[in-house]
């Protein structure tokens, strides 16, 4: 089962011009519905509790992404859903694969299960969760797609792992389609990529097309090795969206990020351009084995922006859908 996540709208922000607190789950409401309209398959959101670096300073607004997830699936109808992505740390796993049942089941089968082995160490400190060695987290990683598989698919599901186990653990109701896609996120290439081969549906990675390519090489000879079809998994790539219809409406989208006080080198590493040249990158990233784009964009809040987006990228990434 492949992770749904072919043209996916990531929201790391929960801060818009004029929004307030009371307006502001209507706002999410608004962006997702439009995404829905322009053609996204998902919509995600991060698993932190307060904001990170360098996407802002860590006052500003976080939601917990869970719970905005499952009201999301309430108001909208055909967008997938899900975590982009969950850290192992923070949720035993079969909790954690409840969590995202539950999800399925709200939103007519539109869950998917994002998790990663976590690297905010700031935040563990902050809200007193423990933030064990790499080597750990990836072991309780390993653990934790084990169980969350067996919760997916098995009438009682028993895993005995290297930090955490389940003995007959049930989750009914079931999910809506059997299974649930599941999705690791990050680019390493000795463990991450490693993980991905063995159990995942989906993965998510970083750099330019070049770099891209790279790292499909690397997938598809861990995928060797275990004995898996990578054209199982989706294969997406993270993106800073800026899209104008003219130059000149880019060249204003960058300035208002440097009023805004975004840092010189998140502008600089953006994708920006106007239809035809956001068109031309994506289809570079098209030849580099790459499936699906999730991207955020700095003018979410504005629905035209969104709009632009789905109609010059869905062609490419969603249009059989």
């Amino acid at each position: 089962m492949r992770a749904p996540i072919e043209l996916d709208l990531h929201l790391p922000s929960f801060n818009h011009p004029g929004v307030g607190p009371q307006d502001l789950f209507e706002k999410l409401v608004e962006i997702a519905t439009t995404a829905e309209r322009a053609g996204f398959t998902a919509v995600t959101v991060m698993d932190h509790y307060h904001q990170i670096p360098p996407v802002g300073p860590p006052e500003r607004w976080m939601l917990e992404g869970n719970t905005i997830l499952a009201a999301l699936a309430a108001r909208t109808s055909t967008i997938n859903l899900g975590l982009l992505v969950g850290g192992v740390t923070y949720r035993n796993p079969a909790q954690h694969a409840k969590i995202t049942t539950t999800l399925d089941v709200i939103s007519g089968g539109r869950a998917f299960h994002g998790i990663g082995a976590g690297w905010f160490e700031d935040e563990h400190v902050a809200y007193g969760y423990a933030f064990p060695p790499l080597k750990e987290r990836f072991e309780r990683l390993e653990d934790h797609l084990r169980i969350a598989r067996a919760m997916f698919t098995q009438d009682t599901a028993t895993v005995d792992g290297t930090h955490h186990a389940v003995a007959g653990a049930f989750n009914n109701p079931r999910p809506l389609r059997g299974d649930i896609p599941i999705l690791v996120g990050g680019s390493g290439e000795r463990r991450t990529l490693r993980l991905v081969a063995q159990y995942a549906d989906g993965c998510n990675v970083f750099g330019d097309a070049d770099r891209a390519r790279h790292l499909v090489g690397v997938l598809e000879r861990h995928c060797e090795d275990v004995g898996r079809d990578p054209a199982e998994i989706t294969k997406t790539a993270m993106w800073t969206l800026v899209i104008a219809e003219t130059e000149a409406g880019v060249r204003a989208k960058l300035d208002a990020m440097r009023a805004a006080g975004w840092p010189e080198e998140r502008i600089a590493a953006a994708t920006a351009g106007t239809p035809g040249e956001i068109a031309e990158r994506a289809a570079a990233f098209r030849e580099a084995g790459i499936e699906g784009l999730t991207f955020s964009m700095p003018d979410v809040h504005d629905p035209e922006a969104v709009e632009l987006a789905g109609r010059t990228l869905a062609p490419l990434f969603a249009a059989g859908r």
